[in-house]
């Protein structure tokens, strides 16, 4: 366990979600971590400090004085190998943001030496709301990590994203964080992914597809996740099933559906990646029924009209936006994907081509080459996660 004897730092913030805090220290505890608990004074109405004093066998501090002594908090800043702020609440994420230090959490967080990871908890609205945002993209241009939320059903009520991570994903997270060290600034906090086929109808039991699994869209969302970025994915029809902590999935069928749904998320991320197999046809009508064979006729005639190109369209309307294509050839492989890069005005290029080995539709690994305006980056044959991890780290490095 790479949570063997490190010191955490766990500070609870007055959420609902602070009822699964006391599990998280005992996950904590039991990979091998030594557990300190701070709580803001409003925590105290959702999670007792008793509760959290037991299971993590130390005092819970909710103030820098107990009136007998004072809380070091100074101390407790350089004392932690992490600062793990959960629930972190709208309030105190704006606290953070802002510098403000008027309890024991933001006295610690100001004097902390050591990495802060955040793992916000709030509802849809206030998740979504301009100036949550704002305060997320400050504590993270101050090097702070987020563990992006989760989507779900909410204290309102309603469904959406919000939700604390579990406290098993928290514990996963902050294992690979001290497995790989410190990971290079993230410069995204919100991605688009395509992923899997588009099916377009002939009739309601055809249609017109491909192969396209979508396991390489399913990887990046997971390692952009796992890097705090919060994820929209918008999956065609697969068999493969998607349940990644702060990746909010958006099923649809058609490429006119794919395309209308990018479109609708695409002003509010500030990365893209295309990785989807869209069908660059479409019937021109859709039967109500059955097709049937025509006696006296061996052929038949389909006529096919255009669907919309989601990657010329976002490259349009490209703004902050970094826009990532993927280019499936078989053959003038490099120069093609070079054409598609500038035609369709994306900043990369991913290339995959169906003639190396292990590459592919369905595949578990592939073998792909990055290009942007200037180079050519060639990347070996990887499992599709690596891949995901290889681009990733390729464009944190531009």
């Amino acid at each position: 366990m790479n949570l063997k004897n490190k010191k955490v730092i766990l500070a609870v913030s007055a959420s609902i979600a602070a009822y699964k805090t006391p599990e998280l220290v005992r996950l904590l505890i039991k990979a091998g971590a030594e557990v300190q608990v701070l709580m803001t004074p409003a925590a105290a109405d959702f999670v007792t400090p008793l509760s959290l004093a037991t299971v993590s066998k130390k005092e819970v501090y909710a103030s820098v004085s107990n009136h007998a002594q004072w809380n070091n908090h100074v101390h407790l800043g350089r004392w932690a190998d992490v600062l793990l702020v959960a629930p972190c609440s709208a309030n105190t994420l704006s606290k953070m943001a802002h510098g403000l230090c008027d309890n024991m959490v933001q006295a610690v967080y100001l004097s902390a030496t050591c990495p802060v990871l955040v793992a916000p908890a709030m509802d849809d609205d206030m998740w979504h709301h301009p100036a949550t945002q704002a305060n997320l993209s400050a504590i993270q241009s101050y090097g702070n990590k987020v563990i992006a939320p989760e989507h779900g059903e909410l204290a309102s009520g309603i469904v959406g994203m919000g939700r604390m991570a579990d406290p098993v994903n928290i514990v996963a997270y902050l294992n690979a964080f001290f497995e790989t060290g410190q990971p290079a600034q993230v410069p995204f906090r919100h991605a688009l992914i395509t992923a899997g086929p588009t099916y377009e109808k002939l009739d309601p039991v055809r249609f017109i597809g491909n192969y396209s699994t979508g396991k390489m869209g399913i990887a990046f969302a997971r390692v952009l996740a796992e890097l705090g970025v919060a994820v929209d994915l918008v999956l065609g029809p697969t068999a493969e099933q998607v349940a990644i902590p702060g990746v909010q999935v958006h099923p649809v069928e058609s490429a006119q559906e794919m395309y209308d749904k990018c479109l609708s998320l695409y002003p509010q991320v500030d990365l893209a990646i295309m990785t989807a197999a869209v069908a660059d046809f479409r019937p021109a009508t859709q039967a109500g029924q059955k097709i049937k064979k025509q006696e006296g006729s061996d052929n038949m005639t389909l006529e096919l009209v255009k669907n919309p190109d989601i990657l010329a369209t976002l490259g349009s309307l490209k703004q902050k936006q970094v826009l990532v294509g993927f280019a499936l050839e078989t053959n003038n492989e490099l120069e093609n994907a070079k054409k598609k890069r500038q035609k369709k005005n994306a900043d990369y290029i991913v290339l995959n081509s169906l003639n190396d080995s292990g590459a592919g539709f369905g595949a578990a690994t592939n073998k792909v080459s990055i290009i942007s305006e200037h180079s050519v980056a060639e990347l070996p044959l990887q499992s599709k996660y690596e891949v995901a991890k290889s681009v990733i780290n390729y464009l944190i490095n531009q």
